[in-house]
């Protein structure tokens, strides 16, 4: 892989050009990695590829080793581990609920406490998570509950 970086005056915006003879799955996820720069997604759905803008993700979450990204009406399945996929969006609010999932706490509608210290969260679209004991307190303690 050649990389090459030019600076100078005459750049007015900033601009990636990747040039490949074929499309592979680590070019798919260095480009899903550019596209969280304009705070945008890639996920797939029936064999299209689809930008998502992260405010419009609700939750994502990992079943048999995918990564799922659910929006209010639609769900996609991500090139991204969930791992990468929380990284790229804990700034934008997200947090890891579980071992196998992260939400946008901007999409949470209501909580309440369930047994053994967990909460229970329904989002926006009526979809109800469960926060795991490990990760609720900083869940209260990002929303400033008690």
């Amino acid at each position: 892989m050649k990389i090459v970086i030019r600076t100078g005056e005459d750049v007015e915006d900033m601009e990636v050009v990747i040039a490949c003879r074929a499309m592979t799955p680590e070019l798919e996820k260095v480009i899903a990695t550019l596209r969280m720069l304009d705070r945008q997604v890639t996920a797939r759905k029936n064999g299209e590829i689809f930008l998502l803008d992260a405010s419009d993700i609700l939750y994502a979450d990992t079943v048999d080793k995918k990564t799922f990204v659910y929006t209010s009406g639609q769900v996609f399945e991500s090139d991204l581990r969930l791992s990468e996929l929380e990284h790229q969006l804990e700034a934008l609010g997200f947090l890891r609920a579980g071992k196998s999932c992260i939400l946008n706490m901007k999409h949470i509608r209501s909580l309440r406490a369930d047994y053994d210290r967990r909460i229970k969260v329904t989002m926006e679209n009526g979809e109800q998570l469960v926060v795991s004991r490990q990760y609720a307190q900083e869940l209260k303690r990002r929303l400033g509950v008690g």
